[in-house]
């Protein structure tokens, strides 16, 4: 980029064809409006720029860039990069004071390639930012945000960017919630009042998220293994359930029925615990297809704990990992602070106690 500072003297012996094509590099103040910077000089700009110095009524120099081969336009480049980032679920906004804005297209979870989106970001000029990888987001919410830096730019550049964007996957998407059947099961003697919290609490979760929440089992005499196991059986191979609460479980507890009933129908523990509180002794594990999203205390589903930013990821199909889960401790400290991270349904929840 060629780029000149003129003075209104200067400027008033200017061809006015000789600014066509350029760059306003800084904000001007016309008699006629601001000219922001960014904006494209053509024959008729150049013009009036001209003839304002001409006049006398240009009081401020002007700073203008004119493009070399190659160069992109601040705007046409955050388009490039942008159209290389955004995957499945995402719009985009028009370009808006040389920022190009993304929404999400519907309800879901918000996933960025944190990997990519650091090396990408750490190319100079370039400026990808998004919310939290694995935040619940809404239709029409602003998750990422694209632009350079100045107002003109190389080519060559712009495309560096734009590869580590195509790399394996789209660099942001928007993953929506799927139809699943969803149960629970209390691992507690729960009656009365308590039961209807548990029951309530995960009903309201799961159907908030769009899917169906199929009812409660109670496991009265967790101590026999074989009860545990006959829940399981029925929800899980015979219903084919997509997703099990279980409340009562600790993953702190190995000598829990409930795990070697899990076992030995060839279920596995993905994860004891996650690196989040509230909600740190949470467990996930797996059945066949199911999952089983498990808390060491049933009141807790009324409450706002970590449980709520894993709920809405496997109510997308995701399949969580032990790595995946890993990632929480990265933002982790979920007090009310953090609320914005959760779905609707669980921002207004009380955390529990301890």
């Amino acid at each position: 980029m060629l780029a000149k500072r003129l003075a209104a003297p200067a400027l008033a012996g200017w061809d006015p064809a000789e600014l066509s094509g350029a760059i306003l590099l800084a904000p001007i103040n016309l008699p006629g409006g601001l000219l922001r910077k960014g904006t494209r000089l053509d024959a008729a700009l150049g013009a009036t720029l001209v003839a304002t110095a001409r006049a006398g009524e240009l009081h401020q120099p002007i700073r203008v860039g004119w493009p070399e081969p190659g160069d992109l336009h601040e705007d046409e480049a955050a388009e490039r990069l942008a159209v290389a980032a955004a995957g499945h679920g995402i719009e985009q906004r028009p370009p808006r004071q040389s920022r190009l804005d993304l929404v999400a297209k519907w309800d879901g979870v918000l996933h960025v390639r944190t990997d990519r989106l650091l090396r990408l970001n750490a190319i100079d000029s370039l400026e990808v930012f998004t919310l939290f990888h694995g935040q619940a987001v809404q239709a029409g919410q602003l998750v990422a945000s694209v632009k350079v830096a100045p107002h003109l730019i190389a080519g060559l550049i712009v495309e560096q960017g734009v590869a580590i964007a195509r790399e394996a996957g789209p660099l942001v998407e928007v993953r929506p919630y799927q139809r699943a059947e969803v149960g629970a099961i209390a691992a507690e003697s729960l009656t009365g009042a308590a039961l209807a919290r548990f029951e309530s609490g995960a009903r309201t979760k799961v159907e908030a998220l769009g899917s169906r929440f199929v009812g409660a089992t109670v496991l009265t005499e967790l101590e026999a293994e074989r009860d545990a196991r006959m829940a399981l059986r029925t929800l899980a191979v015979e219903r084919g359930l997509d997703l099990i609460l279980v409340g009562g479980v600790s993953a702190g507890d190995p000598l829990s029925p409930f795990y070697s009933a899990l076992h030995s129908l060839g279920g596995r523990v993905l994860r004891h615990g996650v690196p989040a509180h509230p909600g740190s002794m949470i467990w996930l594990a797996e059945l066949g297809h199911t999952k089983l999203l498990g808390l060491p205390q049933c009141g807790m589903f009324a409450k706002a704990t970590a449980a709520d930013l894993i709920l809405p990821r496997l109510l997308t199909g995701e399949r969580l990992t032990a790595e995946s889960l890993a990632e929480l401790a990265h933002g982790g400290v979920l007090g009310r602070d953090m609320r914005f991270r959760f779905p609707p349904y669980a921002r207004d929840l009380d955390a529990p106690e301890g």
